[in-house]
């Protein structure tokens, strides 16, 4: 990102989205455009949208189709797992006083005047909190209460997927941070399927049809057909190993509830204590 920073694709666009491959921005607002989710919000200098993170639900099989239309559950998007506080993705308008990108939001310097602040809202059109403005406060640089931020847009997030791709994600590791381990507490804590959307899915019908178009190409449609074979040989090689066969099996077997909030309700009496033999 210090690197796109200077690129003249970023310096000459607009505004400028930074996001991983399974987020994908879901817009309520208007025509459920970028241009409709700016104009809602009152045309700030940034925007940051809460996460959804989207629950595995139980489906085991990797296939070759839109994640959007294989993963429809959620936690209550007021609140994830014992967080109110949400982590988020932004919306970057070309004259945000940058300092630099973040993963998950701009940054300013901290001895900018108060009367050259962005103006930065929510994904209601909110303004967003001021100690996640001036990153102030280092537990919320990159997240922010979730309750009434998702008005005009919601950002779903795909971790986790079939049992059988998350078991390839484990295998192949963080890209950003060196010895972080995907496991059951990473699973547990994002496969809470409490909550339905279907909203997302009324872009279904584009992203088949943009899908098609580019799989018209023989050399595209290849490359795919090559991406496909190879994330299901290595699920298959995976499974030979001892290590992994167990961690699919308590992956596969783990409750949905997530720890904190099984914890709870096994605190007020509402789940008995696991007996040990």
């Amino acid at each position: 990102m210090t690197h796109a920073q200077a690129q003249d694709v970023v310096t000459g666009a607009d505004w400028v989205w930074v996001a991983d491959v399974d987020e994908f921005l879901k817009i309520h607002a208007g025509d459920h455009s970028i241009p409709a989710l700016i104009a809602a919000c009152g045309d700030p200098q940034a925007i940051s949208v809460s996460f959804q993170f989207f629950a595995n639900d139980g489906v085991r099989g990797y296939g070759d189709r839109p994640v959007i239309a294989q993963f429809t559950r959620a936690h209550n998007p007021d609140l994830w797992c014992a967080e109110t506080a949400i982590e988020v993705k932004t919306l970057v308008r070309r004259d945000f006083p940058l300092r630099y990108y973040g993963a998950h939001r701009p940054f300013f310097r901290a001895s900018l005047p108060a009367e050259r602040r962005p103006v930065w809202t929510d994904g209601s059109g909110r303004m967003v909190p001021e100690p996640f403005l001036t990153a102030a406060n280092s537990r919320r640089i990159r997240k922010f209460p979730a309750r009434g931020a998702r008005r005009h847009a919601t950002l779903n997030r795909y971790a986790l997927r079939s049992l059988d791709s998350y078991l390839v994600k484990i295998d192949r590791g963080d890209v950003n941070r060196a010895g972080r381990a995907f496991d059951d507490s990473y699973w547990r804590m994002r496969n809470d399927p409490a909550w339905e959307d279907r909203s997302v899915l009324r872009a279904l019908p584009a992203l088949d049809a943009a899908l098609s178009v580019l799989k018209s190409d023989p050399e595209i449609a290849a490359l795919n057909d090559v991406c496909v074979a190879r994330h299901r040989a290595r699920r298959l090689a995976l499974m030979d190993d001892p290590a992994y066969r167990a961690m699919y099996a308590q992956l596969r077997d783990a409750p949905t509830l997530p720890p904190a909030e099984q914890a709870l309700m096994r605190q007020l009496g509402l789940i008995l204590p696991t007996r040990r033999t």
